[in-house]
């Protein structure tokens, strides 16, 4: 855990009391600070004054605003789109900081290596791999951020240590000092533009990530959209920090590219095939081991160990995990889909799927992703988006609206078992947020998982069938 003693003896106030807020609270409360804390649920403020009654824990609204030092906002809690929470117009009418978890671990460890990635989709993998590959190379380092860990609950280090931080844009925006020595930018698609106002917002949120870098840091930016081309080439343009293209789609001069599964180091000469590698197949997955090998590469990392350590890579749970094989059908796991881009990555390798979508529905729903209808056999639709869902597919895909999560699953396995299509998976991939039905795509995701080895544990005790 950090502690942070960047506001020994002052006031704090913590609002958001998820898993980054009880671990401010815990490093603030470590650090010396006097914390108030609050949070739109019941519950969970009655949880955290239990956990830490120590604090005060009271509406913000009985916050002596005055004497606050600062404002700790949860990445969740809308900071200005649709329109900025009363905890926010609080904070800004008494002239007081807001600021996320990630400025307070910067504060709190500015000794150590900041690497920084973000975008919409592969950040947790590219986050993961590149974790797993510096450790592979002796590296002191922690993985946290927006996946797994929170900031503050990291381990602290020192001048010979490296965060590797996943980063959301509501992480991003809650930035004041924070540099990341290396940051990393995958792609950006439509998402979360709710909080963001427009694309054009949620493009500048995901540029804080370069904020603050000098001469000596290194942006890497996957140039494979028009979005994160155009970031390339701002960057470009300027003398604040050295720009290293990554590709996955096309030939570069310059930086890392791959092309057919081999992965080219335009600088080295290097060049190293990655289809061998089971958790990195497929366009998506090459596009996070280009970024991934260009920060493993600028941390001071030998190409040939970078790529040593891609062999052992285990993969991402929720990310097209195999959850079981039962009689020849696949299992997917891919809850971490929780947009129609993401489910593309899923849809496109397979050719019978049972495919489970449906949840809370992001901006456009599956419309793009028409081009792999074919490849469905049967759709089984959950959740709020089930209607807008079936309208999509009317007199495209077959569909079965289920409702719930299990319900699918049982439809979708007892469907795959009896048409015994070759290559068939019963694939969740939802293209939805979970919030409908599940606190969590983590949740969902373990939900199916049990559910699969259910499946598997009667089909090995003579049922074929799930119940």
């Amino acid at each position: 855990m950090i502690t942070v003693h960047a506001y020994q003896g002052k006031k704090v106030g913590v609002f958001g009391l998820g898993k980054a807020g009880d671990a401010a609270i815990a490093s603030l409360v470590a650090g010396g600070a006097e914390v108030f804390a609050a949070d739109d649920s019941e519950g969970n403020a009655a949880r955290t004054a239990e956990k830490f009654p120590g604090i005060t824990v009271a509406p913000f609204a009985q916050w002596p605003w005055g004497k606050l030092a600062a404002l700790v906002l949860s990445p969740g809690v809308p900071l200005t789109h649709p329109q900025p929470h009363e905890v926010v117009v609080a904070a800004n009418g008494h002239g007081c900081p807001v600021l996320g978890d990630i400025e307070l671990l910067y504060l709190s460890c500015p000794k150590a290596k900041f690497v920084g990635i973000t975008g919409t989709n592969g950040k947790s993998t590219t986050t993961t791999l590149v974790g797993h590959i510096l450790k592979e190379a002796g590296l002191t380092v922690e993985v946290g951020g927006n996946l797994g860990t929170a900031a503050l609950a990291l381990a602290p280090l020192g001048k010979e240590g490296i965060y590797v931080l996943e980063l959301s844009s509501y992480q991003l925006d809650l930035l004041h000092s924070a540099r990341f020595h290396i940051g990393a930018f995958l792609n950006i698609t439509p998402d979360h533009l709710d909080r963001h106002g427009d694309m054009k917002g949620y493009v500048e949120a995901k540029m804080h990530l370069f904020d603050r870098q000098e001469k000596q840091d290194v942006a890497i930016i996957a140039v494979d959209d028009g979005y994160t081309h155009d970031v390339a080439n701002r960057l470009h343009g300027g003398e604040a920090q050295q720009v290293v293209r990554v590709s996955s789609q096309k030939v570069l001069q310059e930086g890392v590219y791959v092309q057919d599964g081999v992965l080219h180091d335009v600088a080295n000469k290097r060049a190293f095939d990655l289809k061998p590698i089971a958790t990195l197949t497929g366009a998506h997955n090459w596009q996070n081991a280009a970024l991934a090998y260009a920060i493993a590469h600028a941390c001071g990392v030998r190409a040939e160990a970078i790529y040593e350590a891609m062999k052992s890579f285990q993969g991402l749970r929720h990310r097209l995990q195999l959850a079981a094989t039962v009689d020849g059908v696949r299992f997917i796991n891919d809850s971490k889909a929780t947009n129609a881009d993401a489910a593309s990555h899923a849809l496109a390798p397979y050719t019978a799927i049972y495919w489970i979508a449906g949840g809370k529905a992001k901006a456009g729903g599956i419309e793009s992703l028409e081009h792999y209808f074919p490849k469905v056999a049967h759709a089984f639709l959950i959740g709020a988006a089930e209607e807008d869902f079936a309208r999509t597919l009317d007199s495209k895909v077959a569909y079965s609206r289920c409702g719930t999560l299990h319900e699918a699953v049982k439809q979708a396995a007892a469907m795959a078992f009896a048409q015994g299509r070759e290559g068939a998976v019963v694939l969740l991939s939802p293209a939805c947020a979970s919030f409908d039905q599940w606190k969590s795509f983590e949740e969902r995701g373990d939900a199916f998982c049990a559910q699969a080895e259910a499946i598997a544990a009667e089909h090995k005790g003579g049922k074929r069938h799930a119940s």
